[in-house]
């Protein structure tokens, strides 16, 4: 394995299994001459529904706009407050923040990276509307715990899926576990369009009529508008191009996880912290997480191998400059900062090979 260059994510070996399928789509599509909620976008979200086992799915523009549109069909708005997890990409902030509500902070699990469903309840206010659990790397937060919290305080409770598409909670499907799904579809996804796209899930007729007229200008029929909406639509290319790689994404998920599973059974080395996995949940291994105290030597050292690697996420929403007006790093999130200084995620891919597998773990276990 000498010069060997592993990516952190490949499309290559995905790509190249459905290339011919994609260029012919792309030819359908073309020669149809229909490019914005076509047959191909109904089809998607029958088939996105029935994957996820709820009744129905609205395609989106981007994971961001389905949790905002979520929270707009919920009525969540200037004066309201929502609980996210500090531990998640910044979207989930941002969502809230674009309704005009707060986003009230919760610090995660260190084992998990979910959030600590212990640390919730102090954090609820009679200004609270929902509670928003994030599936952060591919593994479903404890969303029941979450929804008997609800429960006591009569919240809503939406999931942030945007890592989590074909992941298992006690058997059921990531998108069905509360009463509304935001994903994202941005290709680096386990799911992920050939651009940007999004899908909000849920089993409400009503809240999933409301979210395709917000997406759409507001717009329950051409000219008609009931709502102040936006445009945010899962064109038809796109969502032709995911039906192709929603056949596949179990298989690609299976794959996924013969490498998870080689790197939990053969990375042996104490100064890295390797991740938890929940009995009651089927991870999809969106990202495979580490952790070392010397987190950015060992980025290092694994790049001076030929082993690329990311963090996520280096700085944390309390300490982001675009939300320094909050105030918020004024509080203890003691355990996202510590997991943003010390997180690092390792290659892991559909189609890696045992060999690039091989030197990745010898890589690893080979860091003193």
């Amino acid at each position: 394995m000498n010069n060997i260059k592993i990516p952190w994510v490949s499309f290559k070996p995905m790509e190249n299994e459905i290339k011919e399928e994609v260029f012919n789509k792309f030819k359908e599509i073309y020669e149809n001459s229909f490019y914005i909620q076509g047959n191909e976008y109904k089809c998607f979200n029958d088939e996105f529904a029935k994957y996820c086992n709820v009744k129905y799915a609205v395609g989106v523009g981007n994971g961001l706009d389905a949790l905002m549109l979520i929270l707009r069909a919920y009525n969540i708005g200037i004066g309201d407050e929502v609980i996210i997890p500090a531990n998640t990409f910044i979207a989930t902030a941002l969502a809230v923040t674009y309704v005009g509500a707060k986003p009230v902070l919760v610090d995660p699990c260190i084992d998990s990276f979910n959030i600590d469903v212990n640390r919730i309840e102090e954090k609820i206010t009679t200004r609270t509307k929902a509670i928003i659990g994030v599936h952060l790397y591919g593994q479903c937060c404890d969303i029941d715990e979450i929804k008997n919290i609800a429960r006591k305080y009569n919240l809503y409770v939406f999931e942030d899926a945007a890592q989590a598409h074909g992941a298992l909670y006690k058997g059921r499907k990531a998108g069905s576990l509360a009463d509304a799904a935001g994903f994202s579809f941005y290709p680096g996804k386990n799911l992920g369009a050939l651009g940007d796209g999004g899908c909000v899930t849920t089993n409400n007729e009503e809240i999933a009529k409301k979210i395709a007229y917000l997406s759409c200008y507001g717009s329950d029929y051409k000219y008609h508008h009931i709502y102040k909406g936006v445009n945010s639509r899962l064109d038809e290319i796109q969502a032709g191009f995911l039906r192709i790689k929603l056949k596949n994404l179990d298989r690609w998920n299976k794959d996924r996880n013969r490498i998870a599973n080689r790197y939990i059974n053969e990375i042996k080395n104490k100064n890295i912290i390797l991740p938890i996995l929940s009995e009651s949940c089927t991870h999809i291994w969106h990202v495979f997480a580490i952790r070392c105290s010397r987190r950015d030597e060992l980025k290092e050292y694994l790049l001076n191998l030929g082993i690329s690697t990311n963090c996520h996420y280096p700085i944390p929403i309390h300490m982001q400059k675009a939300y320094a007006e909050m105030n918020m790093g004024s509080e203890n999130y003691s355990i996202a900062k510590e997991i943003s200084e010390t997180e690092l995620s390792i290659p892991i891919y559909y189609g890696m090979s045992d060999e690039e597998i091989d030197y990745v773990i010898k890589s690893l276990n080979e860091f003193k």
